[in-house]
């Protein structure tokens, strides 16, 4: 029997569960950040260089998405590869790590996509009382 999220929890408090130190929560802030899902959708069709993905996200700035890149390296979950080229290039790829996120991620996704209007319309109502 799979455990539910109230038996985890339960579980992690008896181990001495620390909420201001949660590594699941450390991990989410970075993997759940606006551009850093964009990013990650983008990067699962294939690598793609900065200003690619610059290009398919109009909205994000070069200082944002270089630190949602940089924060994704540093997780593991992204590689940077350098070309010795004339200018530099460089180009930005999932690691195995970042392809295993991609399943959890699809299903999010999903999930949001099948609630948005359910979502929306309790938005609605919640905003009008």
């Amino acid at each position: 029997m799979a455990d539910t999220m109230a038996d985890r929890l339960e579980r992690w408090k008896a181990d001495g569960f620390d909420p201001q130190n949660c590594p699941v929560r450390r991990i989410l802030d970075h993997v759940a950040a606006k551009w850093t899902l964009l990013v990650l959708m983008e990067l699962d069709s294939g690598p793609k260089r900065f200003n690619a993905l610059l290009r398919a996200i109009p909205d994000v700035s070069r200082r944002m998405l270089t630190q949602s890149l940089r924060d994704l390296e540093r997780d593991g979950l992204v590689i940077r590869t350098v070309f010795d080229t004339r200018p530099p290039s460089v180009e930005y790829k999932l690691t195995e790590g970042g392809h295993t996120l991609m399943v959890p991620l699809s299903a999010l996704i999903d999930w949001a996509t099948s609630q948005s209007t359910a979502i929306f319309d309790a938005q609605m109502r919640y905003d009008a009382a």
